[in-house]
This record gives structure tokens, sequence and C-alpha cells, in this order.
């Protein structure tokens, strides 16, 4: 709950209220208990309280529970029984021993609320590129080895050297393809590229496809500006539709690191602000982290301890504080604990590591406590208004304004078309990019090669019909030759028969008049 002074009321214990000063809501957070002690119903509280103070937040809704977040809430027997401990009583005129809460039912109320998916299908479609996704996030997602990476890091840099925009998958495949194909033009200028790899990392697509994460790559891409929204002077809450989206594990995690980054790439710095710019809560922050890299760690570490000078608050939610790497830890200073379970010595060690990052109490043992902690009772410590932890309280979690549980369909359906986001990410569209690009290429290629082949086939036609000219015109210089031999023998057999012939008539009639003479 907001309070004037800008403060939340998050909790009340011994003490009094428990209150998270709003300029100190950026230095990050975690909410860490085991399943059931009341983890969602904190957040939930927190996220409403942000949005009483204008300011966004994002979540995940892993079961659906956190739709209830945009419809009011209404008094039920468990609230009215703890009323008298969130809020003080007052005597009624008239009445000695009679008295009346400070609580009104009217202040029951929810929150202005945009739902997302990843796939489309209950709310609208969340895109990035492949391109904004970046070789080290798709890495991680594809979980590709050093040497793979390397060659991812390749791909995409040839993709920029040339002005190539991959956006989809099939981009990126046709990517791999061409260059592949063109291992030895590049290795010179970029480094080593076998096949080998390259089929693994083509594998690794497909059955990322098949599992149905190229819904995510596309246009158009989603603006994290739409996250920066209010309505009515309200923040608005952003809850993304998890169910089907944490069957991948991978997927869920990286994809809201992706978010993360983009929103410390994007947004510019402003410093330290009265009251956050966005409150980003991480849940089931054990995904994040399980199985990667250091590198990409440390990465995570920097954008965590940047992203607060944009204005933006980041909370980690998940059953261990132990989840989260040291590094990044020891920069969360608003902490939520529910209890935790120790039935084994890794889990009595978490516990003991648990008690030890806050400030101790002298009225109670914060190791016992943690083991003692009912549903709804939790350790806070938030930042005090200098930015020091406080004393950690054992306290109970103020319930939430509005409705606990999930919203019918119906009702989901009603709010995402009413939304100022309605239609602007619902319809995707492929403009040109790598593989048009690429495919255009190919088939001038193929259509260059087949001109050549033609004309090659002309010219050795035509090479064909000259030799056999050329032999014809022999062929027939030599019988014309032959012709004219046979016929100038013929003229002279003919000259010499005659000739004889006379010859022989002269001698026969010489000799014949001989005689008769």
């Amino acid at each position: 709950m907001y309070t004037e002074d800008k403060q939340f009321y998050i909790a009340h214990c011994d003490n009094g209220p428990l209150y998270l000063v709003g300029k100190m809501a950026n230095r990050h957070g975690l909410i860490a208990g085991a399943t059931g002690t009341g983890k969602t119903v904190t957040l939930q509280v927190l996220a409403e309280s942000f949005s009483q103070a204008g300011v966004p937040c994002f979540m995940a809704d892993m079961k659906g529970d956190l739709s209830g977040i945009s419809q009011a809430g209404k008094m039920s027997g468990f609230i009215e029984k703890r009323l008298p401990e969130f809020f003080p009583a007052e005597p009624v005129e008239g009445e000695e021993n009679a008295s009346n809460t400070t609580f009104n039912a009217e202040l029951f109320h929810g929150c202005p609320t945009r739902f997302f998916d990843v796939f489309g299908e209950q709310g609208h479609p969340l895109r990035a590129t492949i391109s904004d996704m970046g070789p080290q996030l798709l890495a991680r997602l594809l979980a590709l080895n050093e040497t793979q990476t390397g060659i991812l890091n390749i791909v995409f840099k040839i993709a920029d050297d040339r002005g190539l925009l991959l956006i989809d998958m099939k981009d990126l495949r046709l990517m791999l393809d061409y260059v592949a194909k063109n291992a030895k033009e590049f290795t010179t200028t970029y480094g080593t590229i076998t096949s080998v790899s390259v089929g693994a990392i083509q594998r690794a697509l497909l059955a990322l496809e098949a599992e149905g994460a190229d819904q995510f790559f596309g246009e158009p891409a989603f603006n994290v500006y739409d996250f920066l929204q209010t309505e009515g002077g309200l923040g608005v809450m952003n809850v993304l539709a998890a169910d089907k989206l944490m069957l991948n594990p991978k997927l869920y995690s990286t994809f809201l690191l992706w978010l993360l980054s983009e929103l410390y790439t994007q947004l510019p710095e402003v410093g330290d602000l009265e009251l956050p710019k966005l409150i980003f809560f991480f849940d089931e922050a054990h995904m994040l982290f399980k199985d990667t890299s250091k590198a990409l760690v440390d990465k995570i570490e920097q954008v965590i301890r940047l992203v607060r000078s944009k204005g933006v608050g980041v909370y980690f939610v998940t059953q261990s504080p132990d989840d989260v790497p040291e590094a990044i830890a020891g920069q969360l200073g608003n902490r939520v604990l529910h209890g935790l379970r120790a039935y084994t010595p890794k889990e009595q060690k978490t516990v003991r590591a648990a008690a030890q990052t806050f400030r101790a109490n002298p009225k109670f043992n914060t190791e016992n406590a943690i083991l003692e902690l009912g549903t709804g009772e939790a350790l806070v410590s938030f930042l005090d208004e200098k930015g020091a932890p406080c004393i950690v309280e054992r306290a109970k979690i103020l319930f939430p304004l509005s409705q606990i549980g999930a919203i019918t369909d119906e009702q989901r359906q009603q709010i995402i078309r009413s939304s100022r986001l309605y239609g602007t990410y619902d319809k995707s569209f492929d403009r040109e990019s790598a593989y048009e690009v690429l495919v255009a290429e190919q088939q001038q290629a193929e259509k260059r090669a087949q001109k050549e082949a033609e004309e090659e086939a002309k010219r050795k036609e035509k090479e064909a019909k000259e030799k056999e000219k050329a032999k014809s015109s022999k062929s027939s210089k030599s019988t014309k030759k032959s012709a004219t031999r046979k016929a100038a023998e013929k003229a002279i057999n003919t000259t010499a028969t005659t000739f004889g012939r006379q010859l022989g008539k002269s001698i026969f009639r010489s000799i014949l008049g001989g005689i008769f003479k």
C-alpha cells in the first residue's frame, strides 16, 4: 500500500508497519522461500503498491494466479481476521470498549493490466529479432559449446559486415548455410569455420523450432517502452503468461534476460529517482543461472549493477537465496525471506548462509526463525533512506487489495481487446532480410550459371558446325578436284584414243592404200 510520503506499506511486525522507501526501490530485491510459503502473494502486494504510486511493473505468471491483479479484491473471513494486525483500531464514539478498524473496504482495487504471451495465445505477442537477441544469448538458448558459439559470432559478424538483417529463424538458417558453403572465402578474414559445427548449430535450431520457439523471433519486435505506461495515474501491470513458456526453461530465462538487457540498452540514464520508472520481477530466478557460463553470469551482474541508473529495479523471486550468485545477491538490498526447509546438510548450510545475509535482530535467532516461519510470514529487511539495511524483522506480509487467484478466459480476452496495444503486435510481417537477399543472390547466380552454360553450349555447337562445315568444304574440294582430275584424265584418254584411232586409220589407209595402189 502506497503512502503519501512515498513509502510502501508491505508488512507488519511487533514494532509496527514495515515500509519500503520509494527512492530505494530501484536498489533491487529478493523474494525467497519454499513452495507454498507466500512468495506469490508478496510479489502481488509489492506490485500493486508500486502501481498505486504510478510505477509500472513486469512479472511472469507461471500458473495464471497473478492475472487476478487486474481485478478488485474483496473481503473474506481470512482477511477480516487479519485486519487488526495491519490497521490500528479506533474507538467508536459513545462506546467505551468498542473499536473500529481504519480499513475501508473501498480500498480494494484492481490494477490496469496488460497481458503478453510469447505464443500469442493469452496476450499480446512478444517478439524479438535474431539480431536483437544477439549471438551470446542465442548460444545460451541453443546450448552451444565454446567452438559453436565462436562460429555463431562469426556468422553474426559476416551478416553485419554485409548489411544483412537477421530477423527470424529462416534468416539465420540460410545465413549459416551461406557461410558454410563459402567457408574458404571467410576463413582467412574471420577464422576457421567447420561444417561439423555449422551442422550442430542447424540441428539445435531445428530442435528449438520444433518446440515452437520460432514464434518468438520475427517482427514487429517488441518495444520495451510499452512497459513504461500508466493509466489514470496508476502504473500498468505487464503480465507475461508463462505457463507454456515454462515448459522450455532455457527459453523462459533467456527471454527474460533479453528483456532486461533491452531495458538496459534502450533506456536513458536518469540517476536516482524518487520512484523507479519500472520494477522487473524475475520469477523462478534459479533458471537464469543454471548451466550459465561464467562469462554470461558476469554480464548479468554488470546489467543488474548498471540498470539501476536507468530507473529500473529488479526483484528476483526464487525458492532458495543461494539460487542467486553471490556477486549478484550482494546487490539485492531489499529482502523478503519466507520459510525455508532444512532436511539435508546442504539445506541446513543454505539456512545458515541466508541468516548471515541479514543484519541481526537481538530479539530472536534469525536462523531458527527461518525454519519456524508460517505461511504469509517472512523475515523482512529493507534499505533505509540512506541506503543502509535495516535490522531484520519477523513480520506478516500485508494481504493484496486485488483479487487473489486467476481470472476467467472471458475477463482476460476483454482486457486484451480493450488494451491500447491491441492490434500493435498481433499481426506479424516479413520484410526483406538475409533470407530474401541470399535467395535473390542464389537465383541470380543460378541464372548466370544457366546463361553461361547456354552460351557455352551455343559456342560448342557453333564450333561443331564450323568444324563440320570446314570438313564438308574440304571434302567438297577434294571431290571437285577428283572430278576435275577424272574429267581431265577422261579428256586426255579421249584425246589419246581419238588421236590413236586417227593415227591408226591413217596408218591403215597408208598401208592399204599402198597395197591397192
